[in-house]
C-alpha cells in the first residue's frame, strides 16, 4: 500500500568488498490550499512551501500538482435520524462522483444499526447512479464508527496510491462495535484523507454521545489533511460535495527525505507552512499532521 505519507526504503549494496546501507526513504504529503471563500488556490510553486517534521525543517525534493486518480470510499448514514435527508445525501454522492477524475475508483458503505459494504470498487459512475437512484429507507441507530472503520479497512483493496473517504452523516455515534479510540488509531495508521459533510440538528434532541459528533469529525479530518464541512440544510449537500471533489483534484504533493532515519515506529509530527506570494488574502493550508515511522 502506498499511503499519503509514503516511506520507500532502499536495501544494502556491496562496494569494494564493503556492505553499504543506502537510504532512499521518501515521505509524500498531500497538501490543500484554499482562500477565504474555501476555493482551491492553484499555481503555487515549490518555493512557496515549507515542511517540518517534529519541528525540524525538511528539504523538499519532490513537488507535484498533477491531478492523479484517487481511490475513494463514500460512507452514507442511513439511520433513522436521516429519514428526511437520505434522498439529498444520495444526490450529493452522485454529484461527487460525476465531478471526480474519470480515472478515479469508488466504493460505497452505508450504516445504520450496522455498517455494510454495498458497492465494491468500481470506476463506472453509471453503475453507481443505478444503485443510488433506488429509493432507500432510513431506519435504526447510528453505527458511525463502524462505518468509518469499514471504509478504512476496504482501502486495502484500492488500486491507486492516493486514497480518500467522504462521510455524509447528521450526528455522532450511538451503536458501534468499535469505539472512538479504535477509529483514531486506525485513522493515524491508514494514511487515508477523510472528508465529512455534517447535517446537524438541534442539540436538544441528541443523546450525549451524539453531541460529540461534530467535534470528533472535525478532529479526525484534521489528522488526515481532509476537512469537515457543515451543511446548514440538505439543499447545500450537493454544492459541498462538488467543492470536496475540486479540493481532491487541486492538491499539491510535497516529498522529502526525513532527516531522522531512526526506525523506532514512533509518531512523527508534520507541519506544512506557506510563503505565499504577495497581495494574496490569508490562505488555509491542510495536510496530514503526522505518520508512524517505520519499525525496526
Amino acid at each position: 500500500m502506498l499511503p499519503v505519507a509514503v516511506h520507500a526504503r532502499g536495501g544494502n549494496r556491496t562496494e569494494a568488498g564493503r556492505t553499504l546501507r543506502t537510504e532512499t526513504e521518501l515521505t509524500l504529503v498531500n497538501v490543500s490550499v484554499t482562500d477565504p471563500s474555501g476555493s482551491p488556490v492553484t499555481g503555487l510553486q515549490r518555493q512557496n512551501f515549507r515542511i517540518f517534521e517534529n519541528g525540524t525543517e525538511q528539504g523538499i525534493v519532490k513537488f507535484s500538482t498533477e491531478d492523479v486518480p484517487v481511490s475513494i470510499g463514500v460512507i452514507l448514514d442511513t439511520s433513522e435520524s436521516m429519514d428526511d435527508k437520505v434522498y439529498e445525501s444520495r444526490l450529493a454522492a452522485l454529484k461527487f462522483f460525476v465531478t471526480a477524475n474519470p480515472r478515479d475508483e469508488f466504493f460505497l458503505v452505508d450504516f445504520n444499526d450496522r455498517a455494510q459494504l454495498v458497492k465494491e470498487f468500481t470506476g463506472s459512475v453509471e453503475e453507481l447512479q443505478n444503485y443510488l437512484g433506488v429509493d432507500a429507507q432510513a431506519h435504526g441507530e447510528t453505527a458511525l464508527y463502524d462505518g468509518v472503520y469499514l471504509g478504512l479497512s476496504h482501502m486495502n483493496a484500492a488500486q491507486h496510491a492516493r486514497k480518500a473517504l467522504l462521510l455524509i452523516s447528521d450526528g455522532g455515534d450511538n451503536h458501534s462495535r468499535y469505539n472512538e479510540g479504535d477509529v483514531r488509531r486506525f485513522v493515524q495508521e491508514a494514511d487515508v484523507q477523510l472528508y465529512t459533510i455534517g447535517l446537524f440538528g438541534h442539540i436538544g434532541g441528541y443523546r450525549i454521545e451524539e453531541l460529540n459528533g461534530p467535534f470528533l469529525l472535525n478532529d479526525l479530518t484534521e489528522m488526515t489533511g481532509g476537512r469537515a464541512f457543515t451543511a446548514h440544510n440538505s439543499d447545500e449537500l450537493s454544492d459541498i460535495a462538488t467543492k470536496i471533489s475540486m479540493l481532491l483534484r487541486s492538491q499539491y504533493v510535497i516529498g522529502y527525505h526525513p532527516a531522522d532515519l531512526t526506525h523506532d515506529g514512533r509518531w512523527r509530527k508534520i507541519k506544512v507552512k506557506l510563503r505565499p506570494p504577495q497581495r494574496l488574502p490569508p490562505l488555509r493550508v491542510e495536510a496530514k499532521n503526522g505518520y508512524f515511522a517505520p519499525g525496526r
